[in-house]
């Protein structure tokens, strides 16, 4: 089977949790950024989570060292631009990537000047490398977030005409449900924006039920929206998306293997589920390992193909670029 032809779009990859440590230490020797090690070899344990890691929490820690990196625009654009590169290299042909421009402005940047660094990094990759791109700006869960959050859907508005195709939610799902972040959602909504909500991983089906009644178009993981079948009959009749990680959401424990995946139940209750990578540094992983693990779990290249043209119809990318992406799958 080839199963690599099928990985050719990932719509669920954070650039924080996504940064070679190549990348890193060039951005930390040119900006004389202090690492705990400028070794390669080393540093990969502090961006990967160790296979014991106990939950999604502790996997969270993994994003601290990646943020020192991405607090100027040379830090952004390079890393930005090496991440394009590695995924273009690995066949990826359209990615959606994620990230939340408030955690960038720690060393003075405007959370505009980061969005405008990240729209010419794409803008650039694609010329250099020929990889399609679009960015998802996240907003953070966590205390004294609003103004930040409301922030970032303000420019998400200014810039939606450009390369800003969605918002989004990360971080502490399980500390800080949904339903303290209704006003941030309304207004997504009211401006008429596409709504991504981080769901159903750290916490249960009612947290994507929330996440559904918020407006989300397409929801982050949403695994365990298999535990309650009224929950389950909502994304069916929505058409709601989930975008699974499964090596993520094995690191992050919300399955203890691969078997409590429940790709296989969401198929046949006809849910549309997407394949993504998540992290590929803090997970070590690719959407080409992601095709793989299915491959050998038993998955057919008919459902591998379905998985693909799901995460392609469910993408924000315009109509001309997902009829283009499809041609290398039919």
């Amino acid at each position: 089977m080839n199963y690599e032809k099928y990985a050719i779009a990932d719509i669920h990859l954070h650039l924080d949790g996504s940064l070679s440590p190549e990348a890193v230490i060039a951005v930390a020797q040119k900006e004389n950024i202090k690492l705990p090690t400028y070794s390669k070899e080393e540093l990969v344990s502090y961006l990967q989570a160790p296979e014991d890691c106990p939950s999604l929490n502790e996997l969270l820690k993994r994003f601290d060292l990646p943020n020192l990196v991405l607090q100027s625009k040379f830090g952004l654009s390079y890393c930005t631009l090496d991440l394009l590169k590695r995924i273009s290299d690995d066949g990826v042909k359209y990615a959606e990537i994620r990230m939340a421009p408030q955690l960038s402005t720690a060393k003075g940047l405007s959370q505009e000047e980061v969005i405008q660094t990240m729209i010419e990094a794409l803008k650039e990759g694609e010329k250099k490398f020929g990889i399609k791109s679009n960015l998802i700006v996240c907003m953070m869960r966590g205390e004294n977030t609003k103004e930040a959050n409301v922030e970032t859907i303000e420019l998400a508005k200014k810039y939606c005409n450009g390369k800003v195709v969605a918002v989004d939610i990360a971080g502490a799902e399980a500390l800080f449900p949904n339903e303290l972040f209704a006003f941030e959602f309304a207004l997504v909504k009211k401006y008429g924006l596409n709504l991504i909500i981080h769901a159903g991983e750290a916490s249960g089906p009612e947290s994507v039920k929330s996440a559904i009644e918020l407006g989300a178009d397409r929801i982050g993981h949403g695994i365990h929206a298999i535990a309650d079948k009224k929950v389950c009959e909502l994304l069916k009749k929505l058409e709601i998306c989930l975008e699974i990680c499964p090596k993520s959401n094995l690191d992050t424990k919300a399955i203890s293997n691969y078997d409590e995946l429940p790709i296989r139940q969401f198929l046949d209750m006809g849910i549309k589920v997407s394949i993504n990578s998540d992290d590929m540094s803090v997970c070590n992983t690719s959407v080409k390992k992601e095709y793989a693990t299915l491959a050998r779990l038993g998955y057919k290249e008919n459902e591998l193909r379905e998985f693909a043209l799901n995460t392609i119809n469910a993408s924000f990318a315009d109509e001309a670029t997902k009829q283009q992406l499809k041609k290398f799958i039919l």
